[in-house]
């Protein structure tokens, strides 16, 4: 019986871990890789202490610090259910190649993260962390005087256009709908205080009712390719490519209660609805995604799994 499992091992899982290792924990990490989204995050300024690293290299900071303690890590395998059994739970995880394990426990914390929602076009894979981002906050800063496109309707992409728009020298903003009022002029679900302040910026410039079709560039973007409402395919030139049509969260594998996105709910203390599951980081309702914040879960979770742990009995 471990007291303890962790699923994931970004900067949430990581952090869980630090804090479980040095409360001597009987416990174990349970991972389908390492790093999840920091490690894919291109060049990161914003981690307290360190001026600029690479998303890599962070990730690898994270895990060499967990290592320390010499945590137990089984890397590779991706848990596909929890089963919770009176005062305990079973998780179950399997390999790529197809290698089944189980572990019984008396906590668990999901850190699992999320993954962007891509938009499944030509140069998009090829040319990802290439003057390609999911995420503005972490990556915007690099293309100061430069020229960007926010691609997406909801508030993450007004957002976007937003904070580019003090940085960039010129910024489109693609919209899937129409400028009218039925659809919000162009952001159904965006907040109209937003939508006000971009159509006041002099360098943002929207384009409606387009559906995005390529990503353009050789080792680095250069441009993108749009339909309008005619079909016509149509260019524009940008060095920088912001896609913000939606997360989805790594929380498929486990039955606790979710909102409408599939995060999963958590309370102050990162209690899930069911005893003894926590969860930490993107994958739960937390407000803002974040390095920082998700580490701060991490830390919270651990805790407040030891609070349990401490008041477990047989």
């Amino acid at each position: 019986m471990f007291d303890l499992i962790i699923i994931g091992a970004a900067a949430a899982g990581s952090s869980a871990a630090i804090y479980s290792a040095r409360r001597k924990l009987n416990f174990k990490i349970v991972t389908d890789d390492i790093g999840g989204e920091v490690a894919l995050s291109g060049i990161v300024n914003n981690w307290p202490g360190i001026l600029e690293i690479q998303g890599f290299e962070l990730a690898q900071k994270f895990h060499e610090h967990v290592k320390s303690y010499g945590v137990e890590i089984d890397q590779g395998f991706r848990v596909e259910k929890i089963i919770s059994e009176k005062n305990y739970h079973i998780v179950l995880a399997k390999s790529a190649s197809g290698e089944e394990k189980q572990y019984k426990t008396k906590t668990v914390i999901i850190a699992t993260g999320i993954h962007p929602r891509h938009l499944g076009i030509k140069g998009e894979e090829e040319l990802n962390h290439k003057g390609i981002t999911y995420c503005t906050v972490c990556d915007g800063p690099l293309f100061k005087n430069k020229i960007t496109t926010t691609i997406g309707s909801g508030n993450s992409a007004l957002e976007s256009a937003l904070m580019m728009a003090g940085i960039a020298q010129k910024v489109y903003l693609i919209s899937k709908y129409t400028n009218t009022g039925e659809n919000n002029f162009g952001f159904p679900k965006g907040e109209n205080i937003l939508i006000d302040k971009i159509k006041t910026l002099p360098n943002i410039e929207i384009i409606y009712s387009a559906t995005t079709t390529e990503i353009i560039g050789d080792k680095n973007v250069t441009g993108v390719k749009y339909t309008d409402t005619t079909g016509a395919e149509k260019s524009i030139e940008t060095q920088g490519v912001m896609i913000h049509i939606g997360q989805i969260p790594n929380s498929q594998f486990v039955e606790v209660e979710k909102n409408a996105m599939k995060e999963i709910m958590v309370d102050a203390k990162c209690h899930t609805n069911i005893k003894g599951i926590f969860a930490a980081g993107d994958v739960t309702d937390v407000a803002y995604k974040q390095i920082g914040v998700s580490a701060g879960q991490g830390i919270i979770a651990a805790l407040a799994a030891i609070e349990d742990i401490n008041r477990w009995s047989e």
